[in-house]
């Protein structure tokens, strides 16, 4: 039997009342109390949602050729939460989610924003990224950040289209009424070699000038696939029954979080063999890098192949397996690091 008390309706006011406050720009608390203060767990509208890149590729290429990089700056297709409204461009209540599209030759004219971003690679060669006037390559399964506040432009010098998976904390710095973008003059380009990956190629050799330097709050910029995937079948290798690979993303100078909202993992699910992730306070976005298989998010059974996205809310119970005879290989992202900052960040021992 529940103990949660009833509390006194808006209804229950003598209309006059409510009247005067509306007139003042008051309301009661009460009416509305478990609407802000849900008992035990949050009450999410985010929905378990998977968007099939079979589904959303057409229409992205149909994009390349109704929208000409010169009106649409960003040519990306958002993917939307039914639960919380397509309008809102939200994948989860914090995390937004797009898939650009840049064809060969195009230029994606440098700017700066207050929302911190990140490209993962899904298609094609030949696109880069340049921050800060430094040439971020874009393989298939790379992570290239763009810090708030950095400058950055895309380019294009394949012959084939390149998309990839655009993650912002553009829903948060909307929220606080902080979200606004800056142009600025094509970039300079200073570092064409990518250094910054040379700098921490081998994990505990840095150059030895580093040890004499004020530390840069974002010393690496791009992740290669190549490098994680081969760091989770290593771990793969060497864990025990029923376990599963997953590493996260960090800055190397710090050993924290990437950036300071939004955090980044990836994992390896074992062929055959389900896996349950620990239930967490963070809402999440999970994107197929290869492989297919089966997510159950919250009872929802949302079957996955190679490039798919799927949104989980806060809270969820999720079990991942998968269903071919190849490892299944995921990225994921997370508001987790702004929950740590805010102090309400959980992890739950049960499995989902």
């Amino acid at each position: 039997m529940s103990n949660e008390k009833t509390l006194g309706r808006l209804e229950d006011l003598p209309a006059d009342y409510v009247q005067g406050l509306r007139d003042r720009n008051l309301m009661p608390l009460w009416p509305a109390l478990r609407n802000a203060l849900p008992h035990e767990r949050p009450v999410a509208a985010t929905r378990p949602t998977i968007w099939h890149y079979a589904d959303v590729r057409p229409q992205l290429m149909a994009a390349g050729s109704l929208a000409p990089i010169e009106k649409a700056e960003r040519r990306v297709l958002v993917l939307c939460n039914p639960g919380l409204g397509i309008e809102t461009l939200r994948a989860t209540a914090s995390i937004y989610i797009g898939m650009q599209l840049i064809l060969p030759g195009e230029l994606a004219p440098n700017h700066r924003h207050t929302p911190s971003a990140i490209r993962f690679a899904v298609e094609g060669r030949g696109g880069y990224t340049v921050v800060n006037g430094e040439k971020l390559p874009m393989e298939k399964g790379d992570l290239i950040l763009t810090p708030a506040l950095n400058w950055h432009e895309h380019g294009h010098e394949g012959s084939d289209p390149v998309i990839w998976l655009d993650a912002l904390d553009l829903p948060i710095i909307t929220n606080i009424e902080a979200s606004y973008s800056v142009e600025g003059q094509r970039h300079v380009i200073e570092d064409p070699y990518n250094t910054s990956n040379l700098r921490f190629a081998r994990g505990g050799v840095v150059p030895y000038e580093m040890l004499n330097r004020q530390r840069a709050p974002y010393p690496l910029l791009r992740f290669p696939w190549c490098d994680v995937k081969a760091t989770l079948d290593a771990l793969a290798h060497r864990l025990p029954p029923g376990g599963f690979a997953h590493v996260a993303y960090v800055n190397p100078e710090t050993g924290r979080e990437c950036l300071p909202t939004l955090g980044f993992s990836a994992l390896k699910l074992p062929v055959g063999q389900p896996v349950e992730l620990l239930r967490q306070s963070a809402s999440m976005v999970l994107h197929v890098v290869s492989g297919e298989g089966l997510a159950v998010i919250d009872g929802h059974s949302l079957p996955f192949s190679e490039a798919d996205t799927l949104a989980a809310p806060t809270h969820a119970r999720i079990t991942l397996s998968s269903s071919g005879t190849e490892p299944v290989y995921i990225f994921v992202v997370d508001d987790a690091p702004l929950q740590r900052k805010l102090g309400i960040h959980q992890v739950f021992n049960e499995r989902s």
